[in-house]
């Protein structure tokens, strides 16, 4: 299970978000949508502690942090449960595909490199990128990097996936296939939290869709209920700017 309570987040004077409470349960996939600049993708990196969130507690499995108490052992810990899948793919640059995904089962996890690159290659394979882990990022496609990004997250078996964005920074082509791997995941209950402007893929893949607005969650659900009758008027504004109207629903790729 994973639990946030009373998360919030300050930057100076501004409060990012304030109050936050979600618990997730395994192998669920909870979708955040919503404006730019409500604190969606502060939220996932606070989870995470590549922000430092200043309010609340985070429990992922049987791991508990205090926010503000939080020793870096504590830290380690709590990552080492979790996959952070970034909207820029994060790729380290002088490693090959196979390399990046290894990375970490080899510095985080304490694997021998042999045993390592066995295992990236394995997930190179699952991801239909078998034959690309001696390209470096370079190499790949926009598609691709992602596609190794996500295959890095899987790497690790962590107890929650995170997603931030993972479809903004590529060209319409390789949407596609980016989504499409992670509905696999979907299909092996990998629990999962993604930030997303796919409405197309939070409709069909989400267990449950949060609308987060001026830092809050403000209506959260099915998709058919937010999708199709959504309640607050702040989402019913926003449905209506990414150009869902009367139940009806286009994939919106565009970031709002």
């Amino acid at each position: 299970m994973i639990k946030l309570n009373n998360l919030a987040k300050r930057f100076g004077d501004a409060t990012i978000f304030s109050g936050i409470d979600l618990t997730i349960e395994k192998g669920e996939i909870v979708v955040v949508i919503g404006p730019s600049g409500t604190g969606k993708s502060t939220l996932l990196r606070c989870i995470n502690f590549l922000e430092t969130a200043n309010r609340g507690h985070i429990t992922i499995g049987d791991v508990t942090i205090d926010s503000q108490q939080a020793a870096k052992s504590d830290i380690i810990a709590l990552r080492r449960k979790t996959g952070f899948v970034f909207q820029n793919y994060a790729l380290f640059a002088h490693l090959t595909a196979k390399q990046n995904i290894a990375e970490g089962l080899i510095t985080v996890k304490g694997w021998k490199k042999d045993d390592a690159f066995q295992r990236a290659q394995q997930i190179l394979d699952d991801i239909g990128l078998g034959d690309k882990g001696e390209h470096y990022p370079a190499a790949l496609s926009g598609g691709q990097q992602q596609r190794v990004g996500i295959g890095r997250a899987m790497a690790l078996e962590a107890d929650l996936l995170l997603f931030d964005e993972p479809t903004s920074a590529l060209d319409p082509e390789w949407v596609g296939e980016v989504l499409t791997l992670m509905q696999k995941l979907a299909t092996r209950h990998q629990t999962m939290l993604v930030v997303t402007h796919e409405m197309q893929f939070a409709r069909e893949v989400a267990d449950r869709v949060i609308f987060m607005a001026d830092g809050e969650f403000v209506e959260q659900g099915p998709p058919e209920q937010i999708f199709t009758n959504p309640q607050d008027p702040r989402l019913q504004k926003f449905l209506n700017k990414v150009g869902i109207r009367e139940g009806s629903l286009h994939s919106a790729t565009q970031e709002v």
